[in-house]
C-alpha cells in the first residue's frame, strides 16, 4: 500500500501544493470531448501550477485509471513544476519515467482519467492518501513516502528537522565507533549531555 517514487533515481519532491480533485465518474460529467477543454481542472492545473509547486491529486486511492500521463508530465516539466504526488495511478509509465518529470504514485495503469473520474475542481482542499492537504502546504516526497506540511509549521518543522538529522547522525557516529545502543537511540541523560557537548564543540 501508499505511494512511491514512479523512478527510484528521481530527485526528491519539495514545493508548495497545488491541488486537484477527481471525483467517481458520472456519465453526465465526464463528455470525453471537453477532455482537453479550457474550462477541464486538470488541463488547467497543468498550465497553471506555478514553476516550483507540486501538483497533488485525489482520486481517494482509486487506480483503475491514470491521472497524468507522459504529454502532460512532459508539459509540467517543461513549465517547472517540482513534481507530482498522487493516492492514484499514473499512466504511459515508461514515457513518463524518461519524461524527468517526479512522479510519486500508487500505481501504474493504461486507461486515461476519463475512463475513471469526474472534474473534481481544483486549488481546493483535498483528502490525497487519507491526509487533508491545502494549497499551499508544503509537500516533501522522496524514496520513503511523502509528507504534508502545513503552511505556517514549515519554519518550525525544519528546524527540528534539521537537528534532529544532525542528531541521528552524530548517533550514527557512535555506533560505528562501536557503542552499544542501550541509551543511545532513543538518547538517556548522559548522551543528550554528550550530544550536547558536541554540538557547542562545532565550529
Amino acid at each position: 500500500g501508499g505511494v512511491r517514487p514512479l523512478s527510484p533515481d528521481q530527485p526528491t519532491i519539495a514545493g508548495p501544493a497545488y491541488t486537484l480533485r477527481c471525483l467517481p465518474y458520472r456519465e453526465d460529467l465526464c463528455d470525453p470531448a471537453k477532455l482537453g477543454d479550457s474550462e477541464s481542472s486538470q488541463r488547467q492545473t497543468i498550465e497553471e501550477a506555478p514553476p516550483g509547486s507540486v501538483i497533488v491529486i485525489e482520486t481517494r486511492a482509486d487506480t483503475s485509471a491514470g491521472v497524468m500521463g507522459d504529454i502532460l508530465a512532459t508539459r509540467c516539466r517543461t513549465r517547472g513544476v517540482a513534481g507530482m504526488v498522487t493516492d492514484g495511478a499514473v499512466r504511459d509509465i515508461s514515457g513518463m519515467t524518461a519524461s524527468g518529470f517526479p512522479v510519486v504514485c500508487a500505481s501504474a495503469t493504461a486507461p486515461a482519467n476519463i475512463a475513471s473520474f469526474s472534474d473534481g475542481g481544483r486549488q481546493l482542499a483535498i483528502a490525497c492518501g487519507g491526509v487533508c492537504v491545502v494549497p499551499g502546504d508544503a509537500i516533501i516526497a522522496d524514496q520513503d513516502g511523502a509528507i504534508v506540511i502545513p503552511a505556517d509549521l514549515v519554519e518550525a518543522v525544519v528546524d527540528d528537522g534539521e537537528e534532529q538529522e544532525d542528531f541521528e547522525a552524530w548517533v550514527l557516529g557512535e555506533v560505528e565507533a562501536g557503542r552499544k545502543i542501550f541509551g543511545l537511540y532513543p538518547p538517556d541523560a548522559e548522551t543528550r549531555a554528550r550530544y550536547e557537548a558536541h554540538r557547542e564543540d562545532k565550529p
